[in-house]
């Protein structure tokens, strides 16, 4: 058999599989659409979707239509003018040969597939297309154009954008003209002449006139980009000395000529004389060289020596804008004149702060949930707790919590019935009293067990969307023998293995209902076990996408999204809150900051959510997931910002007015830690609000290093959050707060106090107030690095630490909080100790205090304040109940309290024995006489 003949067949047969390859491409890809069409329906956002799909396709399609018009006409239009009888060059003739076959598939492909390139580009470009088509004023003007401020954060973008796309045609267009008329004769090199043909000529000169046009508008435009994007001298955004004096009217200047080269070239193109656009064009890069040579020399020689006072007005446009950007126009500043000496009776006007004093570390008690409340290798805690407050029997109480998750990786028979059938959801709320602990150091716990029981009331606890959820479950369908979902670990059941079962009620995803769609999930999540199991049937959900911030992201792409989602229990139910913020980096005179370092610190080393440079930023929206079905809500919270306003024009169905949020919900608001975060770096700098002051930089200030971090590899103390009354407010609120100490390095460093920022959390007219703590220069007050040194060097500490530490045990400092109490700054931290042992976990032993130079190390809190106060604070605190078997570390306490004690370690005996027989519905009973013991015992030592 000849090879010609093998080859004739196998033509048909690779023709076949290329076909089938493409095809199957092709229905993967549909596949992923179809999934994102079937999620967004059953949230309800399709409007999202499609909004999204209209944008892309019309922004990609008009740069398509342009960019692939502009390149087919310029080809049609070279060829179809051409010179018949032009002599063309050896070379010239050799490539016009070489494409002649291929002509028609240049003239249509080629346009085609630049078309597509850039339309594919242009399309990510939507968000920008339609803000501006849906802009809304600011209502402020820009200190040097007068324009509002809504001309520098929707239409420049846009223009740039619109001229970006137009430069890309024309650049191809130029290239395609000299091109064919190289390979056509429509310009030839006769000697020391060069000959270009009339038609030739006309069209490069219609191509550079278009050009040239743009290049006016892009030199127009870029006076206005002064305003947003970094100086020459000082500033570090916005327009100083020198670009207001010597680059916006060069710019314009540069414009002009631009517009008089166009004439040059329109009148080449009718006479054919080369002479005017060349000159032109000579005097137009001249300009521009001389322009920047200008530049450079009034900067280096005028204003570097004299800039403190000729960039004076410059910085306070910058120092306003960056303030007003940021949301920090209205900064309550208060000079806090701190006493470093602790007086006998100093804390008792701030009792309601120090009764709310937190000394459970978010941080570090993550394995006690995890030994006490995490009962099955397949359940996890985060390894940093969330903090809020609820309301216990009437008053706020400061609570450390976190939902019991599912956690796959624990499943010790993992397979695809299990991961996706059986283990789809965690169960509970764990919370735990702030500012209390039991007698043997472990977290005092307010909601605990399975099933759940406590002070949180009754709410919906299967956790089926999460932070830790997987990448898919199954659910809402049942067997013949009953539901298939493991509900949570009972002793008591009398379902198979011990266990409860559970089918879910909800509406959380697209229904598995016919072959189709179960082959789309199959090829999308490359399983075919979707396709085949008869686990599923037409009453099976499937449910993905459950983080709460993907879900978030997904139904509000505008948003930059906090990192840091917190459980709530609200109105009945566990809802995930996300704080979205509205950001811009093209806001004028204000500095850029870097969200994604300005928020990392001890809890935040990686960022969860990609986040670049903004120099605009408002917590905008409030959003809420439900742990159980996953229904996104989104709340428009600050409808002053005109940027929120602008995308709710885009997306009019999906915002909520915040008056719809339910009492419960408010009272879980919080004001964000990632936009604190943002704030306290800009704040350190921009606190300062005289240009002369802020041109040196002597005030500088920077958030201190953690003093418990690595000392090898040192982060930042992040924000607390903490119930406290500032100095001057009227009442305490729920804050989250941050110190200053002076930028320096080395040998020059100093760890001492120079600010102090708070922020109100609790809903109502002072919610986001800011409060800015400035402390006198000539007292030094030490900061939390100074403290951190001092309880590390004490002796007495010292020797009390090496105590803890025999038998091997690990001493392990917690959270250094700092509060203005007392008419100065009071530290205080917990001491956790953690004997050796897989199942180990850290128990609060200690809790050491310091006021000024003053320090106390003491088994509880309330005798720590009173040792560090001259033997009464002034104040008692609710901390931990005192052992009656050992009276020394506490009070004298009275026979009811002593009974509450027995009872309270009573049932805290009878709840061990009960775990280690597996017997939870006895330990839930134990530990509700636990919590009725402990709060009997808070009650009387009150």
């Amino acid at each position: 058999m000849t090879t010609s003949a093998t080859q004739r067949r196998r033509s048909p047969l690779v023709v076949t599989v290329s076909i089938l390859t493409v095809l199957i491409a092709m229905f993967f890809q549909f596949a992923a659409v179809f999934v994102d069409v079937l999620w967004y329906q059953q949230t309800g956002f399709q409007s999202v979707l499609f909004t999204q799909w209209v944008a892309m396709a019309a922004v990609g399609g008009a740069a398509f239509a342009l960019t692939a018009g502009t390149a087919w006409l310029t080809l049609w239009l070279s060829y179809k003018f051409r010179p018949l009888t032009a002599r063309l060059s050896e070379s010239a003739e050799r490539y016009r040969e070489a494409i002649q076959p291929i002509r028609r598939l240049i003239l249509w492909g080629g346009p085609l597939l630049i078309g597509a390139f850039t339309g594919a580009t242009a399309a990510s470009q939507w968000p920008v297309v339609l803000q501006f088509l849906n802009k809304t004023p600011f209502g402020s003007t820009d200190p040097q154009f007068n324009l509002d401020l809504s001309f520098f954060v929707y239409d420049v973008p846009f223009w740039l954008f619109v001229i970006g796309i137009v430069e890309t045609a024309l650049v191809i267009a130029f290239l395609v003209t000299v091109l064919t008329g190289f390979l056509y004769g429509g310009f030839q090199i006769l000697g020391r002449q060069v000959v270009v043909s009339r038609a030739l000529r006309v069209q490069a000169s219609v191509v550079a006139v278009a050009y040239l046009a743009v290049l006016a508008a892009q030199f127009w435009l870029k006076q206005f980009e002064t305003l947003v994007t970094p100086s020459q001298g000082f500033l570090a955004t916005g327009a100083g000395y020198t670009e207001v004096n010597v680059d916006i009217p060069g710019y314009q200047i540069l414009a002009g000529i631009a517009a008089v080269v166009i004439v040059f070239f329109a009148i080449t193109a009718v006479t054919g004389r080369w002479r005017l656009p060349i000159v032109g064009t000579a005097m137009l890069i001249v300009s521009m060289l001389v322009l920047g040579g200008v530049s450079w020399v009034v900067q280096r020689f005028q204003v570097d020596p004299s800039a403190r006072t000729l960039e004076s007005e410059y910085i306070q446009r910058n120092i306003d804008g960056t303030r007003l950007g940021f949301g920090l126009a209205d900064v309550n500043e208060v000079e806090y004149t701190a006493t470093t000496t602790a007086e006998p009776g100093a804390l008792r006007a701030d009792a309601e702060t120090t009764a709310h004093i937190r000394i459970i570390d978010p941080a570090l008690v993550p394995d006690a949930f995890a030994q006490l409340e995490q009962f099955r290798q397949y359940y996890k805690f985060p390894e940093h707790l969330d903090v809020d407050r609820y309301t216990i029997d009437g008053k706020k109480q400061d609570t450390v919590l976190a939902v019991r998750e599912l956690n796959a990786a624990g499943l010790t028979s993992s397979t695809w019935y299990n991961d996706h059938i059986v283990y789809t959801h965690g169960y509970g709320v764990v919370a735990a009293y702030g500012n209390k602990r039991n007698v043997d150091g472990q977290p005092t716990f307010l909601e605990s067990g399975i099933p759940v029981s406590g002070n949180l009331g009754e709410y919906e606890p299967r956790i089926y969307f999460g932070e830790n959820s997987t990448d898919y479950s199954i659910v809402g369908a049942s067997s013949s023998s009953g539901p298939l979902e493991l509900d949570y670990p009972s002793a008591n059941s009398t379902s198979d293995s011990g266990n409860a079962k559970y089918t879910f009620e909800g509406d959380g995803g697209p229904k598995l209902d016919n072959i189709f769609t179960r082959l789309i999930y199959a090829m999308h999540f490359q399983s075919e076990q979707i396709l085949l199991s008869d686990a599923i049937t037409n009453d099976s959900q499937i449910l993905y996408d459950r983080h709460p911030l993907v879900r978030v992201n997904k139904v509000a792409p505008y948003l930059t999204l906090d990192n840091d989602p917190y459980p709530a229990v609200v109105d009945g139910k566990v809802v995930w809150v996300v704080d979205g913020y509205t950001t811009s980096n093209e806001f004028p005179y204000s500095t850029s900051v870097d969200m994604s370092e300005a928020i990392k610190d001890t809890y935040t080393t990686s960022p969860l959510v990609p986040s670049g440079n903004v120099n605009y930023i408002r917590n905008s929206v409030k959003a809420t997931v439900d742990a159980y079905d996953g229904t996104v809500t989104l709340y428009a919270w600050d409808t002053t910002d005109p940027i929120l306003t602008t995308w709710q024009k885009i997306f009019p169905t999906t915002l909520k007015p915040a008056s719809e949020m339910s009492e419960q919900l408010l009272s879980h608001i919080r004001y964000p830690s990632d936009l604190f975060k943002v704030q306290r770096e800009v704040l350190g700098s921009y606190h300062v609000t005289d240009p002369g002051t802020f041109y040196s930089t002597e005030d500088t200030w920077v958030t201190p290093n953690d003093p418990v971090s690595d000392p090898n590899a040192p982060t930042l103390q992040p924000p607390y959050y903490l119930t406290m009354q500032m100095p001057g407010a009227e009442a305490p609120a729920f804050s989250i707060y941050s110190t200053f100490i002076p930028k320096s390095t080395g040998k020059d460093a100093r760890n001492v106090l120079y600010g102090y920022l708070s922020a109100n959390s609790d809903p109502g007219p002072d919610y986001g107030k800011l409060t800015l703590l400035t402390l006198p220069k000539q007292t030094t007050i030490p900061g939390p690095g100074q403290v951190q040194a001092q309880f590390d060097s004490d002796a007495t500490v010292s020797q009390q630490l090496n105590l803890l530490r025999q038998g091997k045990t690990e001493v392990i400092p917690g959270n250094l909080l700092t509060l203005p109490v007392g008419g100065g700054l009071l530290y205080v931290q917990p001491v956790y100790v953690r004997s050796t042992g897989e199942t180990s976990y850290p128990l609060l032993r200690k809790i050491l205090v310091a006021f000024g130079d003053s320090i106390a190390f003491e088994d509880s809190l309330d005798a720590a304040l009173d040792s560090l106060f001259g033997g009464n604070s002034g104040v008692v605190t609710p901390t931990e109940p005192t052992d009656p078997n050992n009276p020394s570390t506490g009070k004298p306490v009275s026979a009811e309290l002593a009974k509450a004690l027995a009872d309270a370690k009573k049932a805290l005996t009878d709840r061990q024995a009960a775990y280690a027989k597996n017997d939870l519905v006895a330990a839930a009973a134990a530990d509700v006489r636990l919590q009725q013991a402990l709060q009997t015992a808070y009650e009387l030592s009150r």
